[in-house]
C-alpha cells in the first residue's frame, strides 16, 4: 500500500513552498515547522519528508537546529536533505535525529561518495533523490541543470546498492495539476526492484490512487494540505483524550471511489 508522506521545506527556519523549484515564487506556511509537524503527527501519519531549502541552495546543511527540534518533539520518522556534501555533515543530520538522509547532488557530483556512504549505512537510511526536469536532473537545489537522463542513472544506482528513491518532476511541483504518472510509470516497468516514492503535482485522491496503481511505494504531498485540498482531521474521546486518527482526502466523492478499501491503511491510522 501507498505511504502518504507529508513534506516539510524549510528556509531561514520557516515552512514554506516553492513552486517549480523557483526560490523567487516561495510561500511561507508555517513560521514555525514543528506546528506543521505536529499537525501531521496529530493526524496520525508516521513519516516526514522535510527539506533543508536553505542548504540545498547554498551546498552546506544550514537547519540542523530546525531537524532537532523536530526530532525532539515528534515521534515521525524524519528523512532529511539538502546540503548534505561530507561525511561530517552526514553524520550531522543523523546525529541530529533524522532516520533517513536523503542524497541528491552528491550522487551526482561524487557518485563514488554517495556509494561508499551506502555501503556503510545501507539502503534503508539513504533514500536517493532525483529531481528532473524534461527528464534530465537538476542538483543543487534544482538550480543547476545537468545532462543526466533519469532512467539510466536510477540503473546504475540501483545496481551499486541503491533501494529506494523519491523523483520530483520540478515542472510540475507545486502546481496541483497532477503528477508525472508517465514517468512514473517508466520508473517501475525499467526498475521494478526500486522502492518509489513520487513527488510533485499530487492534489487529488485519483492521483493518489493512480500512483498506487502503477505500484510506487510512497507519495510525497505537500501543497495539496498546506492549500486545504487534503486535510487532516483527529477525533477525540468525550474526554479530550484522542480516540483514533484520520488522513481524511477533502472530496465529496471519495467515499465512493471503488478502490477506497485499497487505501485504508494508508490513509487511516486506528
Amino acid at each position: 500500500m501507498i505511504e502518504i508522506i507529508p513534506a516539510v521545506d524549510i528556509i531561514e527556519g520557516r515552512c514554506v513552498r516553492l513552486t517549480q523549484g523557483d526560490f523567487a515564487r516561495s510561500k511561507i506556511y508555517h513560521e514555525n515547522p514543528l506546528d506543521a509537524a505536529r499537525m501531521f503527527e496529530d493526524a496520525g501519519l508516521r513519516r516526514l519528508h522535510v527539506v533543508d531549502l536553505d542548504g540545498a541552495k547554498r551546498g552546506k546543511v544550514a537547519n540542523l537546529r530546525t531537524l532537532e527540534t523536530l526530532a525532539a518533539n515528534t515521534d515521525l520518522v524524519i528523512d532529511f536533505g539538502g546540503g548534505i556534501k561530507t561525511d561530517a555533515d552526514l553524520a550531522a543530520v543523523f546525529d541530529a535525529g533524522a532516520r533517513i538522509a536523503a542524497i541528491g547532488s552528491v550522487a551526482v557530483r561524487d557518485p563514488e561518495l554517495f556509494f561508499a556512504w551506502l555501503a556503510k549505512y545501507g539502503g534503508e537510511r539513504l533514500l536517493l533523490g532525483a529531481d528532473v526536469r524534461g527528464r534530465r536532473l537538476a542538483i543543487d537545489g534544482w538550480q543547476t541543470a545537468t545532462g543526466l537522463e533519469i532512467v539510466p542513472f536510477l540503473k546504475n544506482c540501483a545496481a551499486r546498492g541503491v533501494t529506494q528513491t523519491f523523483v520530483t518532476d520540478i515542472a510540475r511541483d507545486g502546481l496541483l495539476a497532477g503528477p508525472a504518472a508517465a514517468l512514473y510509470a517508466e520508473i517501475r516497468r525499467e526498475l521494478p526492484e526500486i522502492e518509489l516514492i513520487a513527488s510533485g503535482g499530487v492534489s487529488t485522491p485519483e492521483d493518489i490512487r493512480d500512483l498506487e496503481k502503477i505500484g510506487c511505494a510512497g507519495v510525497i504531498v505537500g501543497k495539496a494540505i498546506y492549500e486545504g485540498r487534503i486535510k487532516l482531521k483527529v477525533k477525540k474521546w468525550k474526554s479530550g483524550k484522542v480516540k483514533k486518527f484520520k488522513f481524511v482526502i477533502d472530496e465529496p466523492d471519495f467515499f465512493t471511489f471503488p478502490l477506497f478499501h485499497f487505501f485504508t491503511f494508508s490513509l487511516f491510522h486506528f
